[in-house]
């Protein structure tokens, strides 16, 4: 269960790691990749932060990660600038990608589909029973 600290170093981090991600994101990824910070989950002993990214308008998002993993060391340099005042120790970062939006698209468009061919049953027969 995460603490009340935890927490307010995670929307902090996140605040600020997206900052960072407008300021030096297109000189790390391109200008074509549109990267968006959904979420930190920050270790409890604040040694670590998980940096969830969403990822869009690209085929490759892996490699997107992978550059920005490259430069790991000046990406956690910035972000320490910023919250420098606020932590006492600046966390390692890790980077994963969250692909929930993703799910919810694949499964939305499933349902369309399945409207379309008539497989979802009638909408007259479900209000019947």
């Amino acid at each position: 269960m995460e603490t009340k600290r935890q927490r307010q170093v995670a929307e902090l981090v996140k605040r600020n790691f997206s900052m960072v991600l407008q300021q030096e994101g297109s000189y790390l990824y391109g200008p074509e990749p549109l990267v968006t910070v959904t979420g930190v989950k920050v270790s409890p002993d604040f040694g670590l932060a998980k940096i969830y990214l969403s990822i869009y308008n690209t085929e490759n998002k892996q490699a997107v990660i992978l550059q920005m993993e490259e430069e790991i060391v000046r990406l956690r340099q910035t972000l320490a600038q910023r919250i420098r005042k606020h932590v006492r120790r600046i966390p390692d970062i890790a980077f994963y990608i969250d692909d929930t939006l993703d799910e919810m698209y694949r499964v939305d468009a499933l349902f369309d589909r399945l409207r379309k061919e008539n497989q979802m049953g009638s909408e007259d027969a479900e209000s019947a029973e």
